[in-house]
């Protein structure tokens, strides 16, 4: 037996015994990416290195063999500058994305290829359950969301993205008729917190922060819970049970919901360890022309919670987002003769999707486009408006070409205006959280706090002010985590790392071609009658196939947590891989390889594990190096397909590979 000191503490150990394993035995973490205790020691990844006393050199605890007396430091910031220094030169000729292009573009953060997966396999509860992770909303969202996700989706590169949304809806759906509600609420922290804001964020915010055990009170100024889901979307688009049945949902884990309790920040101050502030916004921006005073001038937002008949009128609706097409559509449905949008760019310019403006247009409305409102004509109430018609100047800070005003005019008559161009919070009661110069609230954008002590900001209200569903949620769902942290007296985690990748269509030429799934949507002239649903939902058939046109274009290890290089990357922080940046592999990924595991040549950093465990644990050669130096890889021999070759299908490579380069099916 020897005695070695690890980071000034004693150990004894056996004879022979390595440092690493010395650590490993002791608790002591020593991070290694190529050495496993049933293999040979290799020492190719070079992580693990430490200090020695007296040695001017760092060298590798895998290799070396402890001697008595040794005193070993494994932690120190020479030791963890040389560990960046052998992340970044790894992650630099480390290719595929981390996540999946549509989760990263996710605002909410959604694991979409995971539950899109899950869906092709059938497995809808799961699917739900890791849905609701990151939105606790999956029936509403999936049905008002503008679909970010699939803007990103790769399977556009072959022919259209996969219909994530519709399939978010479907297992929302599903999960309501197979009465899924499994919410592990954690054992009770005796801390509290107040949202202010029953809407999508705070929803939210309360939700995450009940399942990690926190008694949450929310505090809603309206009759009703959900905010705009509820009061600022139309019943044809998101019905108000559907949006109710996942309020309950939030009910059952115990947060305590007040409506109809309008609160100022200092009636809830000094009662709760922390207070988020989500109270939306609620005001309609006006149009900044004549004439806004005249009865008949309706702010989009008031519009849509109150609708009423507007049988024989003409209605001006002025935006172009969906807020203005939701009021347009609105308007038809209660009965309008004309309904006009006026919209100051052209069709390519609005942000409004483009499934809702094609929708209008079928539903009769009538778009005026390069126009804006210069004067509301009337004398106490609206009788018409006059248009100034514009034109197309340079792309402004949006990138979108700005509109500059001609000497032309037109004009219309028309018997209401609805302003639909924006929408601010109204802050009364909570003067003293610092203001931007839009009049919404300051608000970190890691850690959510605004200056005032214990309070945070998500949502509508804070920042750049109001945006999409998905966003606020994920705002609501990462500032649960900082408030979760805060209130366990716990630091906040850093943003992580990870790869990302570009591909082009010449990556997925070989793909089979396959239609996207289509839901059926209700004829024109009979849906602009009333405020039903729209389209019809996917079928189990439609929806699986719908779901197997999915590329798995992130990685599976990471998904998992089960990636030691990002780990690390995450742990020694500051990894800046671009600085080594030159020529770098491009693989394919080998589908065809094996009925039960993926080879993704693009992760591999070349370990050897797999190569190892197949040759001194099973005895076999199926995996082998080829090639020299920089351009080595991992492959069968001859050529050969993995399904091809002496693989017996064990799984230990994919249990050992440290990567996502070898992946179950």
């Amino acid at each position: 037996m020897i005695k070695v000191t690890i980071n000034g503490k004693e150990y004894t150990a056996e004879q022979g015994k390595s440092i690493l394993q010395i650590a490993s035995d002791n608790g002591v973490d020593v991070p290694s990416l190529c050495h496993d205790e049933r293999l040979n020691v290799y020492g190719s990844c070079g992580i693990c290195t430490v200090e020695i006393e007296g040695n001017p050199r760092l060298i590798r605890a895998c290799s070396t063999i402890a001697a008595d007396g040794m005193a070993i430091i494994t932690e120190s910031e020479r030791i963890s500058a040389n560990r960046r220094l052998v992340l970044e030169l790894l992650l630099s000729d480390h290719k595929g994305d981390c996540k999946a292009p549509c989760s990263a573009a996710c605002p909410a953060g959604t694991d979409c290829m995971g539950y899109v997966r899950e869906i092709k396999d059938g497995d809808y509860a799961a699917a739900w359950a890791r849905i609701r992770e990151n939105i606790p909303f999956p029936s509403s969202i999936g049905r008002v969301c503008p679909r970010p996700c699939e803007d990103a989706c790769r399977r556009q590169l072959v022919e259209e993205p996969i219909a994530i949304a519709e399939l978010k809806q479907f297992v929302g759906d599903r999960a309501a008729e197979t009465n899924v509600s499994q919410q592990n609420v954690a054992e009770s922290t005796g801390k509290s917190a107040a949202v202010i804001g029953g809407g999508p964020a705070g929803l939210s915010a309360a939700y995450y922060l009940r399942l990690r055990g926190h008694d949450m009170t929310v505090y809603e100024a309206m009759p009703e819970l959900g905010g705009m889901l509820r009061y600022g979307i139309p019943e044809y688009r998101l019905p108000k049970a559907i949006l109710q049945r996942e309020i309950d949902l939030i009910s059952d884990t115990g947060v305590t919901f007040k409506t109809g309790a309008k609160v100022s920040l200092s009636d809830v101050r000094g009662k709760y360890d922390a207070v988020i502030v989500a109270v939306g916004a609620w005001t309609s921006s006006g149009m900044r022309c004549s004439g806004e005073e005249l009865r008949g001038v309706i702010g989009g937002i008031d519009f849509l919670r109150e609708p009423f008949s507007l049988s024989g009128k003409s209605v001006a609706v002025v935006g172009g987002g969906n807020t203005a097409m939701d009021a347009c559509r609105t308007a038809v449905r209660m009965g309008a003769d004309n309904v006009y949008c006026l919209y100051r760019r052209t069709r390519a310019e609005m942000p409004a999707q483009d499934i809702e403006i094609s929708e209008a247009i079928e539903e009769g409305v009538e778009f005026k486009f390069l126009t804006n409102p210069k004067a509301i004509l009337g004398d106490e109430s609206v009788e018409g408006v006059r248009l100034a018609v514009m034109e197309l100047g340079e792309p402004d800070a949006s990138g979108r070409r700005a509109p500059v005003e001609t000497d032309r005019e037109e004009q219309i008559e028309v018997d209401y205006v609805i302003a639909a161009i924006g929408q601010k919070p109204q802050l009364d009661g909570f003067e003293e959280l610092e203001l931007t110069k839009w009049g919404t609230i300051i608000a970190d954008e890691v850690t959510f706090r605004t200056n005032a002590v214990n309070t945070f900001s998500v949502g509508d209200v804070t920042n750049k002010g109001a945006d999409i569903a998905v966003t606020a949620i994920g705002e609501a769902r990462r500032c649960a985590d900082v408030v979760d942290a805060f209130l366990r007296g716990e630091a906040t985690a850093p943003l992580q790392y990870v790869v990302k990748d570009e591909k082009t269509a010449d990556d997925f030429a070989d793909c089979e071609k396959q239609p996207r799934a289509h839901v059926n949507h209700r004829a024109p002239s009979e849906r602009a009658r009333d405020f039903g649903e729209v389209y019809t939902l996917f079928s189990e058939e439609s929806a699986q196939r719908e779901a197997a046109r999915c590329l798995s274009c992130g990685c599976g290890a990471y998904r998992d947590s089960d990636c030691k290089l990002i780990e690390y990357a995450n742990r020694y922080g500051a990894v800046h891989a671009e600085k080594y940046a030159g020529f770098t592999h491009k693989y394919s990924v080998s589908e065809d390889d094996h009925e039960r595991i993926v080879r993704n040549p693009e992760k591999c950093i070349f370990c050897g594990l797999c190569v190892r465990v197949c040759d001194e644990v099973e005895g076999l050669t199926a995996l082998g190096f080829h090639g020299r130096g920089f351009d080595t890889t991992v492959k069968p021999a001859l050529g050969r397909h993995l399904k091809d070759s002496e693989c017996n299908a064990c799984g230990k490579c994919v249990e050992i590979c440290p990567t996502g380069a070898m992946t179950k099916v």
